[in-house]
């Protein structure tokens, strides 16, 4: 995909790898759309693409801890913009991110199911028309190999609550929705997969965590650019990605009864009207 004068969305955009990611697709011409908490981090990576001789990006400011956030990111975009060619849902905490304890979102939800999870699902619906106007587009949720099957009788995780396991599920249910979404897209010209970029990339999460980085954010960032425009998956949808290639994720992710209990709950937790049912027939 040529990215000149494609606007781009990338959450979690002023850190780690969302930061290299942003900072290469500014490179190559596109509108990049920088989301993220500190505005001191967005200022040093505006100047630093403008320094370079390319387009300022866009800074939104948004806290996706919360839905509220969340829905005031989501307004500030489409007031800005008329079309979305390409979302990247990057915005994420650690398993150890603030501690190893149960966190809460300001909603009530467990933090790392409301942040990595939640915060993506509600920004996907509610940028649906900005991306449908720009189709072809794409939708690249950042996920991860490490996958725990949601406990539907505690998917907030009250009993037994280990941070690697809340964030081990949030990272699953990305892939669920996502495997969800590009059926529901599929005659919109609209493409949705996951990945996981790159394990341990030397990141403030990871180091945040007491982990050694094992790969670097330009390999994780490599992986994240192939799914947002290379040729090669313009016509893939739906698909798990360990870096660069095509892999299965945890089976509960290919259990359609699962898929539709995860997707009635995130409706619900995110004010979304409930889907009609003859979407989840076509989907079974």
């Amino acid at each position: 995909m040529d990215m000149r004068g494609k606007t781009v969305l990338i959450t979690g955009s002023t850190d780690g790898v969302g930061r290299y990611v942003a900072n290469r697709l500014a490179a190559e011409g596109a509108h990049v759309l920088i989301h993220g908490r500190d505005a001191v981090r967005a200022k040093a990576l505006i100047d630093e693409i403008v320094r370079a001789g390319h387009t300022a990006p866009t800074f939104y400011q948004a806290d996706l801890s919360s839905m509220a956030g969340t829905r005031e990111l989501a307004a500030a975009v489409t007031r800005d913009h008329q079309r979305l060619d390409v979302f990247v849902s990057n915005a994420g905490i650690g398993s150890q991110s603030d501690g190893p304890q149960r966190q809460e979102s300001r909603d009530g939800h467990e933090l790392r199911f409301a942040v990595n999870y939640l915060s993506g699902f509600l920004l996907v619906h509610l940028l649906l028309p900005l991306l449908k106007a720009a189709a072809p587009s794409r939708i690249v949720n950042v996920a991860s190999l490490g996958q725990n099957p949601i406990d539907f009788d505690d998917v907030m995780i009250t009993k037994g609550y280990s941070g690697s396991r809340a964030y081990a599920q949030s990272k699953l249910s990305q892939i669920m929705f996502t495997i969800d979404l590009a059926a529901e897209l599929r005659d919109a010209g609209i493409t949705a997969n996951s990945l996981h970029p790159a394990t341990y990339m030397n990141t403030t999460m990871v180091r945040a965590g007491g982990i050694t980085p094992m790969s670097t954010v330009e390999q994780g960032g490599a992986a994240i650019l192939h799914l947002v425009q290379g040729d090669d998956v313009a016509g893939k949808s739906g698909l798990f990605f360990n870096g660069m290639s095509e892999a299965r994720a945890n089976p509960q992710a290919y259990d359609a009864d699962a898929r539709k209990r995860l997707r009635a709950l995130s409706r619900e937790l995110t004010g979304l009207s409930p889907d009609p049912p003859h979407l989840w027939l076509a989907k079974r």
